[in-house]
């Protein structure tokens, strides 16, 4: 990969309506005479019906929470170019770390903390390192409250559950184990997810990120290598792409 794709982040959304005439001017002289058990059986059917698709929507399945700390294996495919993703996922830390292998490309590491500080780096030379200080850090592990239930579908050989949020991403949840199966975002990248090991950590000495990302000597200036929104990390969060210059 002598270019690698690398994440950055946002989301909203609004409605309105009124009534022009107002109801006493639309009011007929056989409508003043309707029978006053009509009035109740249509207000009875009414709140029946309501309630109805209010008892429904409450009794939809709702996505599991993240757990806290987990370790996952991802095969990302975005129109045929593959990717293995490493995810380390560490909530109580406030950190989350993805290690990023193109097909026949070189290893990017992705270190993401809470405070919005992002490192972009390789290990192998030429060494480079892009850093950036965003405005929101890593993913709730509840991110996906308030998605929209789909109903059920058949993925990469599991029943799943589907979620979807805001036209973003859709979720999918294995129905008897409740662990993620497959991601799919607006763009078409989707994710498989491999493995999921729940109370994985991974020790602290590797979260630290290479010294060179501390001097401006390798790195990427960020004033003429700008970010492209588009792209997207596996956890969710919409990022730019990030091209390692030499």
């Amino acid at each position: 990969m002598a270019a690698g794709h690398f994440p950055v982040p946002s989301i909203l959304q609004t409605l309105r309506g009124r009534m022009n005439k107002p109801m006493a001017s639309r009011i007929t002289p056989a409508a003043k005479h309707t029978p006053i058990v009509f009035v109740f059986v249509f207000v009875f059917l009414a709140l029946s019906v309501c309630s109805s698709v209010s008892s429904t929507k409450s009794t939809d399945p709702t996505p599991t929470p993240w757990p806290l700390q987990f370790h996952s294996i991802l095969f990302m495919n975005y129109s045929g170019a593959l990717e293995i993703i490493d995810l380390w996922y560490d909530w109580p830390n406030g950190r989350n770390f993805n290690i990023m292998q193109d097909q026949l490309g070189e290893l990017v590491y992705d270190l993401e903390w809470n405070n919005g500080t992002s490192f972009v780096y390789t290990l192998d030379a030429p060494k480079r390192c892009w850093t950036a200080q965003l405005e929101v850090g890593i993913l709730r592990p509840n991110w996906l409250d308030g998605a929209n239930y789909l109903g059920q579908e058949k993925v990469d050989g599991f029943l799943c559950n589907v979620w979807e949020k805001v036209d973003f991403i859709w979720y999918y949840e294995d129905v008897v184990t409740r662990r993620p199966v497959h991601w799919r975002f607006y763009t078409g990248r989707t994710a498989h997810v491999m493995t999921f090991e729940v109370g994985a950590v991974l020790e602290d000495t590797n979260w630290q990120g290479p010294e060179y990302c501390f001097v401006n000597k390798t790195g990427i200036d960020s004033t003429h290598h700008k970010p492209e929104i588009g792209s997207m990390r596996p956890d969710g969060i919409p990022r730019a792409n990030m091209r390692l210059s030499i």
